[in-house]
């Protein structure tokens, strides 16, 4: 079985578009790791049209897990991770500016506004990506007028559920997997120096982990003036199971052991994030560790049938020529 993507779209595309019931249940939590001093991680899961929002406000000695169950309605709801940087303080802010200014930005739209057809079916990735970018332009202003936070930054992974599908936007390193079927896909991307150089086949994945430059990003919110969101839309499957993680789980646990962990605690999602922070941390935890476990179920929803994994690949507008996201390439982790 194999993830392929779908010719990029220019919204608004005029095409028919499946809409689903369906229900999610949700599991967050962010750690600080055994070495570093504070986390500068964050996260953010948000319900729109009830207008409340959840992220990472722990203490660095708490290990809590949010957890939240979604009926999922047309404004959708959205989660994410977000990987600050920026040293001291600096990153901390970032993340936390990150997801605040999103949720915020997503807030401030009129949910009552009267759309096309073809502008509704992509209504939520639109305000997902403008508001990833007015974030950017937040982060960035910040770090230019205060010198304590010259030079910060953030990834932002994200995820916004609708009625229609599954839309990813990806900004940095973070990372967004799904798990179908009894087999884990990696449904974006790293916007990395060492991806780059794997797309090159200058140098292997296997050579990637150890990389000299393997924690070089080629973008993040606020360490540029612009930046050019890679947008997605992946169409649900009953039972399907969406993580988010920040490179301190990534770097740390393999896709492989992911899938085995989410498998084995399927039915016990909060446990399968408690599960994935330890297991990071027993083998080093030298960096903060975040992770989002999303369950998607619903009668309207399709059964895996064992086809391909699709992605539309979403035209908003930018193309970045630096990262050359083309998640056409996203390969298949089997456990």
């Amino acid at each position: 079985m194999n993830l392929r993507s779908v010719p990029p779209a220019r919204l608004p595309a005029v095409v028919p578009i499946d809409r689903f019931m369906l229900n999610v249940e949700v599991h967050a939590t962010s750690h600080v790791g055994r070495v570093r001093k504070g986390n500068e991680d964050n996260y953010l899961m948000l319900h729109i049209s009830r207008s409340v929002a959840w992220t990472g406000t722990q203490e660095d000695s708490e290990f809590i897990i949010e957890s939240q169950n979604f009926e999922v309605d047309d404004n959708g709801v959205v989660l994410a991770v977000s990987d600050g940087m920026g040293g001291a303080m600096a990153g901390e802010v970032a993340s936390k500016m990150a997801v605040e200014c999103v949720s915020e930005k997503l807030l401030e739209d009129d949910l009552e506004e009267t759309l096309t057809p073809e502008a509704y079916d992509y209504n939520l990735i639109a305000k997902l990506y403008n508001a990833t970018v007015y974030a950017n332009y937040l982060v960035h202003q910040q770090g230019r007028s205060d010198a304590q936070f010259q030079g910060m930054g953030a990834t932002f992974t994200g995820i916004g559920v609708t009625s229609r599908g599954i839309d990813l936007i990806q900004v940095g390193d973070s990372r967004a997997y799904l798990v179908r079927n009894g087999k884990i896909y990696q449904v974006t991307k790293d916007q990395s120096l060492v991806q780059q150089l794997i797309d090159a086949q200058q140098i292997s994945p296997e050579e990637a982990e150890t990389h000299t430059l393997k924690n070089v990003i080629l973008q993040a919110l606020g360490a540029q003036n612009e930046i050019f969101p890679v947008a997605a839309r992946l169409k649900p499957c009953n039972g399907d199971v969406l993580l988010l993680c920040s490179d301190g789980l990534s770097n740390k646990v393999s896709a492989a052991g992911m899938q085995r962990i989410v498998t084995e605690n399927y039915d016990t999602l909060g446990k399968a994030a408690a599960t994935l922070v330890t297991e990071a941390n027993n083998n080093g935890g030298e960096d903060n560790i975040t992770v989002v476990i999303a369950k998607l179920t619903g009668d309207d929803l399709p059964a895996p049938n064992g086809e391909d994994v699709q992605l539309e690949i979403l035209d908003l507008g930018n193309v970045h020529d630096t990262a050359e996201q083309d998640t056409a390439e996203i390969l298949e982790d089997e456990a």
